[in-house]
């Protein structure tokens, strides 16, 4: 049998042991233009479990963004099926977070004002919750920062800032949209360690879109390939590594193992982001 039959039929295997957080079944998305139908995904089916880390890698234009709105609500999907904690997903749900490419701060809102509109979008009570976002600040390490304003802060400080608001209202999901992106090598790396000791604190799910296969072996439990558009599933991959994870792991032979059998798929389709 192929890896990568084998790695979707375990994914498959984990779904039917326990109820999934998160179960996307079936589901495709096809944008009407001007000019025609255009399918942006195949059928997709996989499952995402309670604190489980999933990261989600493939070319430019595969539909990994589109998938990460369709679990979020923002877009409707064509066909098929989205649950979140056993309900449908007919819009924004409760209980997820959103961190985009960019942190989208509001330049006249300071650090800690910036962490609190996602409080006052959901007219939840601030007073309620003005002490979770400045514990959320202290375990980012910006609690010295809360009055400070986004231009005074680094691309890193605003992306840590983008990730308390995204958690302030204490969601079982964590959605991810190729972050760190914007970051420089050095600073992105430092956000991977971030990262996953705020994964490891708050105990959260968390899906994550990403160009860079190193970061998806680093940070994942579990790897997801695409194809090229319409997208698909490639393969799925356990990522076997013990926690918590250094930057030297990734000079570990199986680190390295795992990162090329992910890199040969993205060669074999005549394309590579990473």
């Amino acid at each position: 049998m192929s890896s990568v039959s084998s790695s979707v039929r375990h994914s498959g295997e984990r779904g039917a042991a326990s109820q999934p957080l998160i179960r996307i079944d079936g589901v495709t998305k096809v944008y009407r233009t001007a000019d025609g139908p255009v399918e942006s995904l195949k059928p997709l089916t996989f499952d995402l479990h309670a604190g489980e880390f999933i990261a989600i890698v493939g070319p430019s234009g595969c539909g990994k963004s589109t998938l990460l709105k369709l679990v979020a609500g923002l877009l409707t999907v064509t066909d098929g099926e989205i649950r979140v904690e056993g309900k449908p997903v007919h819009g924004p749900p409760d209980n997820v977070g959103i961190v985009f490419q960019s942190p989208v701060l509001l330049a006249w809102r300071n650090v800690l004002e910036n962490v609190l509109l996602q409080i006052e979008m959901r007219r939840l009570s601030r007073a309620e919750y003005l002490p979770k976002a400045q514990a959320l600040l202290a375990m980012t390490g910006l609690q010295d920062f809360g009055a400070k304003f986004p231009w005074e802060l680094s691309g890193g400080m605003q992306q840590r800032t983008a990730i308390c608001r995204a958690l302030v209202h204490d969601p079982s999901v964590l959605l991810m949209d190729e972050p760190f992106g914007a970051l420089d090598a050095m600073t992105r790396e430092r956000m991977n360690l971030e990262l996953q000791r705020i994964w490891y604190e708050t105990k959260k799910t968390v899906m994550l879109i990403t160009h860079s296969i190193p970061e998806a072996v680093f940070l994942a439990d579990r790897v997801l390939v695409m194809t090229e558009r319409p997208g698909s599933i490639a393969a799925i991959y356990d990522v076997n590594l013990p926690r918590p994870r250094s930057l030297a792991m990734m000079g570990d032979p199986e680190f390295v193992k795992l990162a090329q059998t992910i890199r040969g798929h993205f060669y074999a389709q005549g394309s590579l982001d990473a």
